[in-house]
């Protein structure tokens, strides 16, 4: 059955004579209203060049695709354009600086009062915000946390997506970096259909939920039991459940089960994967691409690395460098890299 438009569509003159200017929105009531955005953002369905409408008793949110919104009930509805988009640097007598992740957004202002300002633009701006959260505390512990002051929302949960995969997470209790989304992909656009990969500190899953869409058969391991639970749920959100083993353990207390397994790893903890190298060395198969970050001083990044590697390898592995990589500025004349190794076993 043809959707209907709203009671009060308003009606506009073209050569033809009067016609309805309408897009397809979904109906709902005020206070459904934030719940029905998020579900239709985090589907990639909400047309952001609309403006969400209240008229009389209920919200109008507009959709890209009507066909495919089966669960909410869809109206046809004169949903103003929206002329502009207001971006935060419009509000602020200073260019800002942030991060998003999902409708969450990070910033990491030291001024209060420069924060506030900056949180306050955010909700203000086209800028899809349900939080916003300021760094508190570096990165700390086993489990990879920090501490966040929120300056605008409550809700430090979102979904993230990039580059075809979706991913939930808590911002309060697991690590997330949006600055390596182009080096994830970088890595995963390695992985061959067939392969098996370990990711020793896995997380949410960034690295192994591409790696199985690819078709590799994936571990991810991790100590955080909250990022293992997103790992499941964010394998099942990608359909890739067949071929993720999520384990919530230290990697060296499953060294043993996956010895000689793995086709390629990630060591994706720069502070410290130099620690872990003989367990990698462990689980290493006889021809294995292992994926080392590190931070080093900037004069010299590569070296110290592939000095550990060949430490914990040699002579039982060949190993070659085939690629060094600095990912992103760290610190002043600090440096996070990655380098690409090879290990073939003599």
């Amino acid at each position: 059955m043809a959707r209907q438009p709203a009671p009060n569509a308003r009606l506009t003159a073209d050569a033809a004579g009067l016609v309805p200017v309408t897009v397809p929105c979904v109906r709902v009531a005020p206070e459904d209203g934030e719940r029905t955005r998020q579900t239709l953002a985090e589907r990639d369905l909400l047309d952001r060049s609309r403006k969400i409408t209240r008229d009389g008793e209920f919200l109008y949110v507009p959709v890209t695709d009507a066909e495919a919104v089966t669960d909410f009930n869809v109206v046809d509805f004169d949903a103003p354009r929206r002329e502009t988009q207001t971006m935060p640097a419009d509000l602020l007598p200073f260019e800002p600086s942030y991060e998003r992740l999902g409708d969450v957004v990070i910033v990491d202002e030291d001024d209060p009062e420069r924060a506030r300002k900056l949180a306050d633009a955010l909700v203000e701006s086209a800028i899809p915000t349900k939080t916003v959260l300021n760094r508190a505390s570096k990165i700390r512990g086993r489990e990879r946390v920090r501490d966040w002051e929120v300056l605008a929302g409550s809700d430090t949960t979102t979904v993230h997506r990039e580059y075809g995969c979706a991913f939930a997470l808590d911002l309060a209790a697991v690590y997330f970096s949006p600055r390596l989304a182009t080096e994830r992909h970088r890595v995963a656009e390695q992985v061959d259909a067939g392969e098996r990969a370990l990711d020793m500190f896995a997380g949410v899953g960034p690295f192994a939920v591409p790696f199985a869409k690819r078709g590799a058969e994936v571990v991810g391991v991790d100590v955080n039991e909250t990022a293992v639970e997103y790992l499941r749920e964010n394998a099942r959100r990608n359909d890739v459940t067949e071929r993720v083993t999520a384990i919530c353990a230290d990697v060296r207390e499953v060294a043993d089960t996956y010895a000689d397994w793995a086709d390629r790893l990630v060591m994706n903890l720069p502070h410290s994967a130099d620690e872990f190298l003989d367990t990698a060395v462990t689980l290493a198969g006889e021809d294995c691409v292992v994926h080392y970050y590190d931070i080093q001083n900037a004069s010299n990044p590569f070296s110290p690395g592939e000095q550990a590697i060949r430490a914990a390898a040699e002579p039982e592995y060949r190993v070659t460098v085939e690629t060094t990589r600095r990912v992103r500025s760290y610190a002043p004349d600090q440096d996070n890299v990655v380098l690409d190794v090879r290990l073939e076993r003599q």
